[in-house]
């Protein structure tokens, strides 16, 4: 947990929750924090299993992960290839395009180019999300109305995060679908007091509301599921995911993949397990089962 991103702070609330469970079902543990200059507890001969709990940068893009591969260790969580291209949402959005499922339209943001990428920013709408490309927990998202606005949100934050896309906003609820070893647990409705989802509604505001069976219609219900299982093998994540949805009168936008969601008290994998009769303790065990092997991820994926 911990590590070098802008989300350590979360991270070392989900790692802090996830030891005292591991704890709570018997298990030896050891929490570190770990950076990319201090890996030594990769070098620690009596441990089984990593459990990974490190969101954003290192943790969640990949790069933990190949070095994980290249030692030989046994870790919990997506591969390097399923962490990189979830972690970049202009990648994550080929996979879904790739799979045939449907998501807001976007462009990159390319700086010094500002009269094309007007033009390209009206015809997607008039309301846009602007994300930077790696960054977990909604940090460093804006939402913008008309081009001009948007143009500079972008622009100030390519300087501040690096590459950057500008998505049509998708006004609607905020669903999300977490993936637990292949199993799509109940949806979670998101209503927040601010804008929209954001780094503060996530992890500091206690008013946030997250609701269960909000959704009458059971076909779309399932049809948010198979999308969201559909996004999680077409990225070959494994163990553990959370696909995010808008979901406007019509059908439901698939808006990122996250391949290691939070375990906080505010966090939504843990909610859906618990609601799903999967408790904490559990939850952390069937992902650390998965991981080691004692439960094949084929047959895993099956239950």
């Amino acid at each position: 947990m911990g590590g070098i991103g802008e989300e350590r702070a979360v991270s070392i609330q989900s790692g802090t929750c996830v030891a005292t469970a591991l704890r709570e079902a018997g298990m030896d543990v050891v929490t570190a924090d770990i950076t990319p200059d201090e890996l030594s507890i990769l070098e620690s001969g009596d441990i089984d299993v990593f459990f990974i709990a490190l969101h954003g940068k290192f943790g969640e893009d990949g790069q933990l992960q190949q070095i994980m591969e290249e030692r030989g260790l046994v870790y919990t969580g997506s591969g390097p290839q399923a962490s990189r291209v979830c972690f970049d949402k202009w990648e994550c959005k080929k996979i879904f395009d790739s799979a045939g499922i449907l998501t807001p339209p976007a462009l990159q943001f390319v700086p010094g180019r500002t009269e094309k990428i007007a033009k390209k920013i009206a015809a997607i709408g008039d309301k846009f999300a602007v994300k930077p490309s790696r960054q977990g927990s909604s940090v460093g998202v804006t939402i913008t109305s008309g081009i001009e606005e948007t143009v500079k949100t972008a622009q100030r934050t390519f300087e501040i995060f690096g590459d950057c896309i500008i998505e049509k906003f998708i006004k609607g609820r905020e669903i999300t679908a977490a993936i637990l070893c292949g199993q799509a647990l109940p949806l979670i409705e998101v209503r927040s007091k601010n804008d929209f989802y954001d780094y503060k509604a996530k992890y500091e505001d206690n008013c946030t509301e997250y609701l269960f069976d909000t959704i009458e219609d059971t076909n779309l219900v399932k049809n948010i599921q198979r999308t969201a299982l559909s996004a999680y093998r077409a990225a070959k994540c494994r163990h553990i995911a959370r696909v995010d949805f808008m979901v406007d009168d019509k059908c439901p936008w698939a808006l990122e993949i996250n391949t290691i969601p939070g375990c906080t008290s505010h966090s939504l994998l843990p909610k859906a397990a618990l609601r799903a009769g999967i408790s904490m303790d559990k939850m952390v065990m069937k992902i650390v089962q998965s991981a080691v092997g004692n439960c094949r991820l084929s047959n895993c994926d099956s239950n």
